[in-house]
């Protein structure tokens, strides 16, 4: 098995996108004991998104007997290949097609990772096919399987910044065809789980920390660059994204009959303000600031999360470091903006 990830063991520096690729698959110290008490092989649907090939290449280093199978359309350019080169059999498939998806191998472990997101507002109706329609055909075709499945903490309501945010057994109450599609797909997952049996885990997943996006890039860019940064959202929870593919992955060894949310982030409320300001003194740039801090946001608690994983391996303070750095070097990018300062659900 690959060396795992230790608190005490990380880089100072993340040299370049293959070390960085590396390091987001490393497995967490945790992650191989869980998926050797989870039996069968795993198949990662949507692994052709930001975050699916460390996800999948991450189980396959937990986990090397076991069997990793990605399933995507493979419109990029090498990631079949890349996926392969790391042991990963790559299976190409329309997931709105019924037939692709009633083609497609019986395997124990389903991480379901397929939806859509930005240009919602531009063709809600395609948002609302891969965000419900898509989940009943394989809630229907891997009954017999675990199901986790991915879904945002924009499902909820906006909460207080003052609480510590939602917890799981909140309500959805989403905003825009985006959030309310992405609650739909929780509710035609959850009908699924109890119509046939299915174990599962949702997963309300927050921010997920890459070097080339994610919310810290875009903070470290706008001060980089001077530009104003948005105030109004004034907390974000973060989690490095090898943390967190390690929580969803260990999900399959937590899952629920019938299958029941969980929130993954970071264990603390981030300070937007408070972060600019750091990226400001490393990037040697002031901030500046557009707007006044609301005082509601998607907060939410990752309490239950923390039970069963404890912290996560890579801190916040760890994070900031890694993004001035990379953003300092001027490193790659995938000019690919979250919008976590959106508040009016359009994407």
């Amino acid at each position: 098995m690959s060396a795992t990830l230790h608190a005490d063991r990380l880089p100072s520096t993340i040299k370049d996108e293959d070390a960085l690729e590396e390091l987001l698959s490393r497995p967490t110290a945790w992650l191989p004991a869980l998926l050797e008490k989870t039996p069968g092989d795993i198949m990662v649907l949507g692994v052709g998104g930001k975050v699916g090939p460390t996800l999948a290449r991450m189980a396959k280093r937990a986990a090397p007997e076991k069997r990793v199978i990605g399933v995507a359309r493979f419109s990029e350019p090498g990631l079949r290949e890349r996926l392969e080169s790391w042991g990963i059999d790559a299976i190409s498939c329309d997931l709105l097609d019924r037939d692709s998806v009633a083609a497609l191998p019986d395997v124990p472990n389903i991480v379901y990772m397929a939806g859509k997101k930005f240009g919602t507002d531009e063709d809600p109706s395609f948002s609302w096919a891969m965000n419900t329609h898509v989940p009943a055909l394989v809630a229907e075709r891997f009954r017999s399987s675990r199901i986790v499945a991915f879904s945002t903490l924009c499902v909820y309501p906006f909460a207080p910044i003052v609480g510590g945010g939602w917890d799981e057994t909140v309500e959805p109450g989403p905003t825009g065809d985006y959030a309310t599609s992405c609650a739909g797909r929780e509710r035609i997952f959850s009908f699924f789980s109890r119509r046939h049996g299915t174990p599962g885990r949702l997963i309300r997943l927050n921010y997920a920390i890459d070097m080339r996006y994610g919310v810290l890039h875009d903070i470290a860019t706008w001060v980089r660059d001077g530009t104003p940064i948005p105030i109004a959202t004034a907390y974000a929870s973060v989690i490095w994204q090898g943390d967190s593919n390690a929580q969803i992955l260990g999900a399959l060894a937590h899952c629920t009959t019938p299958t029941t949310p969980l929130n993954v982030g970071g264990p603390e409320h981030m300070s937007v303000r408070l972060v600019a300001n750091e990226f400001g003194r490393r990037l040697g740039r002031d901030p500046v600031f557009s707007g006044e801090e609301a005082q509601t946001g998607w907060y939410n608690t990752t309490l239950a999360a923390q039970r069963l994983y404890g912290y996560p391996t890579v801190s916040l303070a760890q994070m900031i470091d890694w993004v001035a750095d990379w953003i300092a070097r001027d490193m790659p990018s995938h000019h690919k903006p979250t919008h976590y300062e959106e508040r009016a659900g359009q994407f």
